[in-house]
């Protein structure tokens, strides 16, 4: 479903600031897989959800997606067919327009613009179940503005928002680190629930370790701009947080690079 061959990319190349954030990176991800990706801060992770995205174009290699060649096309083009929630609630929705006006926008994505706007009531009974699985009361407040939402409820909302159209590819880059231990348990639990039952192949960007064991069927870890471990199946399942720890340190050649991996996140 989603092909990375060999792809670099290289911030402010030619200067004293020059980065290499992505290193002839390559992954593939089948249909239904569901990746978190771990590594410590700079390590090249939300680099490459926006490679993906097309926010940044790369310097070298491909991006393909269901076999079609996506590497030159703009972000926008993309969105037909990527789902991606941002680790700001803030992003994602319009904050002055209600619940079921944000669900319209996003369900509508991709189809020719009109001035036909009105939402029909089959469709607001389709919001309307759609957000009572969530549990968060959001179903009976399709009025209210989204802007008066909880960050915990926003975050469920774009969630809801990114695959209404069941998205190829969804991106959850670092979705709940803005949010308290409690909402942030809650937003993945219907993250689960919801890749789950569209099965849709997921890419989830985290900063914790034991989030990172505990959901998904594989795991990698990045260390400056590659994959240096790639964990799946059993193997993922009996992880623990010191095995990620020592095979980041094994991976990366130094010792320091557990206080590394710990610094950049909550994995306590």
């Amino acid at each position: 479903m989603l092909s990375i061959r060999n792809i670099s990319k290289t911030f402010n190349p030619g200067t004293v600031n020059e980065k290499k954030a992505l290193d002839n990176l390559s992954l593939e991800l089948k249909e239904g897989d569901f990746v978190t990706v771990i590594g410590g801060n700079g390590a090249g992770k939300s680099t490459l959800l926006n490679a993906i995205a097309g926010v940044y174009p790369v310097d070298k290699g491909k991006i393909f997606a269901d076999r079609i060649d996506v590497t030159r096309l703009p972000e926008f083009k993309r969105a037909s067919f990527l789902g991606r929630v941002f680790q700001d609630p803030m992003m994602g929705t319009s904050p002055d327009m209600l619940i079921e006006e944000n669900l319209a926008l996003a369900a509508r994505r991709g189809q020719r613009r009109t001035l036909k706007w009105g939402i029909t009531e089959v469709e607001r009974e389709n919001y309307r179940e759609m957000l009572k699985r969530l549990n968060l009361g959001l179903e009976d407040r399709l009025s209210t503005k989204v802007g008066l939402l909880s960050g915990g409820q926003r975050q469920a909302l774009t969630l809801l928002m990114a695959v209404i159209k069941k998205p190829k590819v969804l991106l959850l880059d670092e979705h709940t680190a803005a949010l308290d231990p409690k909402t942030a348990a809650k937003v993945l639990e219907i993250s689960d629930q919801v890749v789950n039952e569209n099965r849709l192949t997921t890419m989830m960007v985290t900063h914790n370790m034991r989030d990172a064991i505990a959901h998904g069927n594989r795991l990698i870890m990045m260390n400056a701009g590659r994959i240096v471990v790639d964990v799946s199946g059993e193997e993922k399942k009996n992880l623990t947080v010191k095995d990620l720890m020592d095979m980041f340190s094994s991976a990366s050649g130094s010792d320091e690079a557990n206080d590394v991996l710990l610094l950049s996140g909550k994995n306590a």
